[in-house]
Parts: structure tokens; sequence; C-alpha cells
């Protein structure tokens, strides 16, 4: 008798606590979503010191949609994304003209969707989605990363770029590092250790 009162108990807290929390991760998760943008207005805009992210993605794509899902709702990720990136979302099969550095782009046609020029002009043979390019603030092209990563990858390779170490190390070097030498300072700076 003891033992059925008790667990009647305890779904009775569990009916009441999980909900909370789940309130409660969903607040902390929408806190750090981040802000993206189009093409055409990261086009107009200035940035100041700030990358530009600029995420290349199709309505089709299933990783682009678990980037969104997983990567991008990451605390970490949108830390360092809201902090040092200017981020651009760019569907690279239906996006207007827009100019970019001085060059105009538009939609070609080709294929069954067709393709937006600016996408052949950054990804090249490599097109592939998701695909992400990271610009300086005066929009020229510093890397393309072709693929889906996890949070944890990603993050560090958002990392590498925001703080500069794409200048002092190569990323395999950067990679055994990161986590004893790297990370600690990146949390520090992100104001989440």
């Amino acid at each position: 008798m003891n033992g059925r009162k008790q667990s009647s108990n305890i779904r009775h807290i569990l009916h009441v606590i999980v909900p909370f929390l789940c309130a409660l991760t969903l607040a902390s998760t929408s806190s750090a979503q981040i802000k993206w943008s189009s093409i055409s207005e990261a086009s107009k805009s200035e940035v100041g010191q700030m990358m530009y992210l600029v995420d290349f993605y199709t309505s089709w794509c299933g990783y682009c949609k678990k980037m969104d899902r997983q990567t991008f709702t990451d605390p970490v990720v949108s830390a360092i994304v809201n902090a040092y990136y200017y981020p651009v979302k760019f569907n690279a099969e239906s996006e207007p003209v827009f100019s970019w550095n001085g060059v105009q782009y538009q939609m070609t046609t080709g294929g069954s969707r067709g393709v937006h020029q600016f996408a052949q002009a950054i990804l090249g043979r490599q097109m592939g989605f998701p695909s992400f390019a990271i610009f300086r603030p005066d929009r020229s092209l510093i890397q393309v990363i072709p693929g889906y990563y996890p949070p944890a990858d990603f993050a560090r390779l958002l990392w590498y770029f925001a703080s500069g170490d794409y200048e002092r190390y190569a990323y395999g070097e950067y990679v055994k590092i990161f986590d004893t030498r790297i990370r600690p300072e990146m949390m520090k700076q992100l104001k989440m250790n």
C-alpha cells in the first residue's frame, strides 16, 4: 500500500516538474536564438569588425534542417554567431537579384529548380548543401565550409575564424589543442564558464 502511494506521488511530482523543466529549457533556448538576415539586407549592411556567416541552404535539404534544429539552437554556437558574425540565410534556389562586393547576382535556369549565381560563384564545383561561407567585414571570402556539423564541431570551426586563430594555426593542429588550450578561454570570453 505504501509503495503504491509513493509511486503515485512520484508520478504527480513528475507531471509538475517535467513541464516546468521543458518551459525552462525552451526559454533558455529562445534567448540564444540567432537573428538571421537575408542576403539583400546583408549586402547593404555595414558590420564593423564582425564577419559574415552565410548559410547556403535549399528547401529540400534534410541536413540543412538538421543544422537549424540541432546546431544553430546550441547555446555555444548561438553565442559565437551572435557575438562575432552577421548571420545570413541564403536559399541557393530562390533568392532575388542583389549585389555583393559590387557584383550583381541573380537566379539562373538549369536543372529542375535553377540555382543562384551567388551560390555558383562562392561554392564553385562543391555545390552541396548545407554549405557555409565566412566573409571578412569587407565581404571578401575567407573560407567555404561544406556539410553538416554537430554543435561542438561547428562551434570550434566558428571560433577558429572569429578569434583569428585561422591565421595562427593549421586546422588539424587546432583540433588537437582546442579542448585543452582554446575552449576554456573561448568559454570565458563568451561568459559561459
